[in-house]
């Protein structure tokens, strides 16, 4: 049983609370066997049959759960370097997709990439999200957009799921745009999605949420309501991209359908804030697309005095967020949406755990959970967040043990 000693600040970041609680221990320990948890608290008050337990020593180094990110596009063919620049030459979003390009291209090359290719691409990527301090991921499908590839997107995570220490959680994201092919006939794809799409996926046990891009260049209100009913029957839990380019009422939606998050909000309304509240809808907030995109923030500040449990992930994808930089996402959101480091360091945590629905094992440092925590080279969350550099995190522990590139 190894215990972790010399901790000059260690966050635990239970659940109880405000959003800006991160119930904080100077000079900690830690210990923990196997995967789980066993003990944390004052290194004075250490147990005295852990005294001559193996040691590791944090050198008064800071202390917090490993970082989960909650909203990703993992796996995908191709990049969006060209859109990069027309967005900077003021072409928006709408422009861009309404033109062939967003996210119908990387559909294109994402079907023609094949199984292989995208497993061992997003391997590469896990290896630094988990350099990164990242030891949960959550990942969309949504660039298949037909049940062949949507399937392969979710076998390729099934596979990361099986070979890459980092947790995986799926959500099938097949209503992400009508594909080309059904524009004139989107009632059709609707159809594919509900009566072969997600039967399929939920017998095979390829996803656990099931999502839908409610805007005015994707889906309606009323037709991501009905693709919640279907997803609901098969055992799939709704989460949502809504209120990103316009206020169109997926907040509200989120709240009436019981979605675990919805995430974006740039463009929320206060009914949306209210109706969350009330229902405990996660908001999940994506600072780097709002960078990329040079648009208005969410409203964090809003949500959480409102009562909503707010997150931060990253919303890695080719073309409005092609970063996977975790604490990147973390500072932006601090200066971006005025979130303090304890708000944003329990968005990456414990509020990102119970926005995939898994609370109950990881995102806190508590007995019984999973040893998932990292080493960071900062006396506290405010140095971390404002001294901000490439890496701070000196070491990803997963289910215990220390992450090393290339020793899976």
């Amino acid at each position: 049983m190894p215990v972790l000693k010399n901790i000059g600040y260690l966050a635990t970041c239970e659940e109880d609370g405000s959003q800006s609680d991160i119930h904080d221990i100077s000079k900690a320990a830690l210990a923990w066997e196997g995967s789980r948890i066993t003990w944390v608290g004052k290194e004075s008050d250490l147990p005295p049959n852990l005294h001559n337990m193996e040691a590791i020593d944090a050198n008064g180094k800071m202390i917090v759960p490993g970082l989960i990110d909650c909203h990703t596009h993992l796996a995908f063919g191709g990049w969006r370097s060209d859109e990069f620049e027309m967005r900077i030459q003021g072409k928006s979003y709408l422009e861009i997709a309404r033109a062939g390009g967003g996210i119908a291209s990387t559909v294109k090359n994402t079907r023609e990439a094949s199984f292989q290719q995208l497993v061992e691409q997003s391997m590469d990527f896990l290896d630094e999200m988990a350099l990164l301090g990242v030891t949960a991921v959550e990942c969309k499908s949504g660039y298949g957009l037909n049940t062949e590839n949507e399937l392969k997107l979710l076998k390729v995570y099934k596979e990361l799921e099986n070979r890459h220490r980092v947790n995986i959680i799926s959500t099938f994201l097949g209503a992400h745009i009508v594909p080309d092919e059904y524009k004139n006939n989107r009632d059709a794809y609707i159809n594919l999605i509900e009566q072969e799409m997600i039967p399929t996926i939920s017998k095979q046990n390829l996803a656990d949420f099931c999502d839908v891009f409610v805007e005015n260049t994707a889906f309606s209100v009323d037709e991501a309501r009905h693709i919640f009913e279907i997803g609901k029957k098969y055992g799939l839990t709704p989460k949502l991209h809504a209120d990103q380019l316009t206020s169109g009422a997926g907040a509200e939606l989120a709240a009436e359908v019981g979605a675990v998050s919805a995430d974006h909000l740039e463009c929320i309304s206060d009914a949306g804030i209210s109706a969350m509240a009330e229902t405990g809808v996660c908001a999940v907030s994506l600072p780097l697309a709002t960078l990329y995109l040079n648009q208005q923030p969410m409203p964090a500040r809003k949500l959480i005095d409102a009562g909503v449990p707010v997150c931060v992930a990253t919303d890695f994808n080719p073309g409005s967020a092609p970063s996977y930089d975790l604490p990147l996402a973390m500072m932006l959101a601090c200066n971006l949406q005025r979130m303090t480091p304890d708000e944003v360091l329990k968005g990456v945590t414990i509020n990102a755990a119970k926005a995939i629905k898994r609370e109950q094992y990881m995102g806190s440092l508590e007995p019984g959970k999973l040893a998932n925590f990292i080493i960071v080279d900062a006396p506290d969350v405010n140095h971390w967040m404002y001294h901000y550099r490439p890496n701070a995190c000196e070491k990803t522990f997963i289910k215990g043990n220390e992450f090393i590139k290339d020793a899976l």
